[in-house]
C-alpha cells in the first residue's frame, strides 16, 4: 500500500536514529525512568551512546537492581564492581540517589567513599535504608551536603561534629529508627527554615522536642518523647501523632496545644497519643481555646469509647471543628484492661445534652471500626446520626472475635455476635423512633454486607428505604459474599 506523500515526505525527513538526536536533557529524561542495569545496558547500542548513562544526575540501587545481577557472584563483590563503575565512570552532579536492600553487605567501608562522592557532586535528594540489625553510621563527609533538599534514613546514626547546624535548604526529612540525640534533632527542624514534610518514627526515648517550622505542612511523628511541643506551624495541613509511651506530659495544656495550627485540616490520633494530651490537664474542656475551622478529617485510632479522658477527648475535638467532614475510628476495647477510668452512666446520658448548641453541617462520612454495641458507643452514633443533615456515608464495622467480657455482649448468644452493631443500632434507635426528625436526603447508595434475612436486617433496610429521597442504588449481599438482590429506586417509599 502506498503512503500518501505527506506521509513519504516526513519519513524521508526524519533521521535514522530519532533517540540518538534527542536533546540530551530529553533522552536523560526518558533514561531516568528506566532500570538502572537496562539504562547500563544502552551503552552497547552504539559509540555515542556508550556513556550516556556516565551523566543521569539520579540513581538508584535497590532489590531491583540486585535481582537483575549474576546471582551466582556473592552478593559484596557485585556490590563492589556496581559502586566501583560509578565512582570511576559518572560524571556531572548526581541530585537524587537511592540505596536500599543491602542486608548481605558486610563491610560499610564502601559506602563511606559512595557518600564522598555524592556529596562532592551536588546531592540534593538522598535515601539511605540500612538493615534494622545493622545500622549505618553517617561519616563525616554526610554533614558537608549543605545544598540537601530531601532526606530519608532508615537505620542510620547521626553523630556530627559540633559545627554542624543543619540544612538549610532541607524541604523533606524522614528519618526512620535512626540514633540521633533529642539536642540534634531540634537544631536539624529549627535550622530548616524550607521545611515543608517531617516524618519522625524513632522508638528510642527522646528529651524534647520544639517544632518551630514556618513552612512546615505535614508532620508525623511515630515513637517516645518526653516533652512534644508544637510551636508555630502556620502552614500545617496534616498531623499525625501516634506515640507508643502513654504516661508523657505534652508540655502544655491540652486547649491550647493546637492553637498555632490554624490551617490543619487532617488530625490523627491514637489511644497512647490522647493520653500523652490529656496528661498536662486536669480536666478536659468541652472545646478548644482555639476552634480547628480548618479540620476536615479526624482519624482516632485503637481508642476506647468506654474510657472517660478518650471519649471526652474525642467529643471535644468534634465539638471544636465545625467543618468537619470526616471522621474515621478505631475502636480498641483492650484499654479497659488498663488503669483508666470508665465512663460513667451519667456521663453517657449526658453526651446529647453537651451537643444541644453543636451542629455537624459538614458531616458526609463516619468510619467505625471494632464496635461492639456498648452503651456510648450506641449513644456515639445516635448523635453523629443526629445531628448531621448531609451524612452521605456511615461504615460500622463490629469486633466479633475476642469480645471482651466487660461489654453488655456478656449475656448474649455466642450465635448472636453476627451483625451485632447493626442489630443494636437498629433496636436502640428504631424502638424509640430515634429517626423520625433524622434526614437522610444526600443518601445515594447503600451496600450491606453479610446479610442472613433476619427481622431486624430488614428493618434497617425499610428504614434506609423509606427515608432517602435520592437513593439509586442498595446491594445486599449474603454471607457467602454473593448478591442476593439489587434495588435501584428513585423517589420516596410509600
Amino acid at each position: 500500500m502506498m503512503l500518501p506523500n505527506d506521509k513519504k515526505l516526513c519519513s524521508a525527513t526524519l533521521p535514522s536514529d530519532v533517540l540518538s538526536n534527542l536533546p540530551e536533557n530529553v533522552l536523560d529524561d526518558i533514561l531516568i525512568r528506566m532500570p538502572l542495569r537496562d539504562v547500563v545496558r544502552t551503552s552497547i547500542l552504539s559509540k555515542k551512546w556508550r556513556y550516556n548513562w556516565c551523566r543521569l544526575p539520579e540513581l538508584t540501587l535497590d532489590q531491583t537492581l540486585w535481582d537483575t545481577t549474576n546471582q551466582s557472584v556473592p552478593f559484596v563483590t557485585r556490590f563492589t564492581d556496581i559502586i566501583y563503575h560509578l565512582l570511576a565512570l559518572h560524571v556531572g552532579p548526581i541530585t537524587k540517589f537511592i540505596l536500599s536492600d543491602i542486608a548481605n553487605l558486610g563491610n560499610y567501608s564502601k559506602i563511606d567513599n559512595l557518600v564522598l562522592f555524592l556529596s562532592r557532586n551536588g546531592i540534593q535528594h538522598l535515601v539511605l535504608q540500612f538493615p534494622k540489625d545493622k545500622p549505618y553510621k553517617l561519616p563525616s563527609s554526610f554533614f558537608t551536603c549543605l545544598q540537601m533538599r530531601h532526606l530519608n534514613l532508615h537505620y542510620c546514626s547521626i553523630q556530627p561534629l559540633s559545627t554542624f547546624k543543619g540544612f538549610s535548604e532541607l524541604v523533606s526529612l524522614e528519618l526512620y529508627e535512626v540514633t540521633i540525640s533529642s539536642e540534634m534533632l531540634g537544631s536539624l527542624i529549627s535550622h530548616s527554615l524550607l521545611l515543608e514534610k517531617l516524618v519522625l518514627q524513632i522508638s528510642s526515648i527522646l528529651n524534647y522536642i520544639q517544632i518551630d517550622a514556618p513552612k512546615l505542612k505535614s508532620f508525623d511523628f511515630t515513637g517516645n518523647i518526653n516533652i512534644l511541643s508544637l510551636g508555630k506551624a502556620p502552614f500545617l495541613v496534616k498531623l499525625s501523632l501516634v506515640n507508643t509511651a502513654a504516661t508523657l506530659k505534652a508540655g502544655k495544656h491540652l486547649s491550647k496545644y493546637f492553637e498555632f495550627c490554624p490551617a490543619l485540616e487532617h488530625l490523627h490520633l491514637d489511644y497512647s497519643s490522647l493520653q500523652f494530651l490529656a496528661a498536662g490537664s486536669d480536666d478536659i474542656a468541652a472545646k478548644l481555646s482555639s476552634p480547628l475551622n480548618s479540620l476536615k478529617c479526624l482519624c482516632l485510632s485503637e481508642i476506647c469509647l468506654d474510657e472517660s479522658v478518650e471519649l471526652s477527648f474525642a467529643l471535644c475535638l468534634i465539638r471544636s471543628s465545625p467543618y468537619l467532614q470526616d471522621i474515621q475510628m478505631k475502636i480498641d476495647h483492650s484499654a479497659l484492661d488498663k488503669l483508666v477510668v470508665p465512663v460513667s452512666v451519667d456521663v453517657v446520658n449526658e453526651i446529647p445534652s453537651s451537643f444541644s448548641d453543636v451542629t455537624l453541617d459538614h458531616l458526609r462520612s463516619v468510619k467505625l471500626e471494632g464496635i461492639t454495641g456498648t452503651k456510648t458507643e450506641i449513644e456515639f452514633i445516635k448523635l453523629l446520626l443526629s445531628k448531621s443533615p448531609v451524612l452521605v456515608r456511615m461504615l460500622i464495622q463490629q469486633k466479633i472475635a475476642n469480645v471482651s467480657a466487660e461489654t453488655r455482649l456478656k449475656e448474649l448468644h455466642p450465635g448472636d455476635l453476627d451483625l451485632l452493631s447493626m442489630r443494636l443500632v437498629i433496636l436502640n434507635l428504631m424502638k424509640f423512633k430515634a429517626f423520625s426528625d433524622v434526614p437522610l436526603n444526600l443518601l445515594r447508595t447503600v451496600n450491606v454486607i453479610d446479610t442472613t434475612g433476619r427481622k431486624p436486617e430488614m428493618m434497617l433496610i425499610k428504614l434506609l428505604l423509606a427515608k432517602p429521597l435520592m437513593l439509586v442504588r442498595m446491594v445486599d449481599r449474603n454471607e457467602c459474599g454473593c448478591r442476593k438482590f439489587i434495588w435501584l429506586y428513585i423517589g420516596p417509599v410509600e
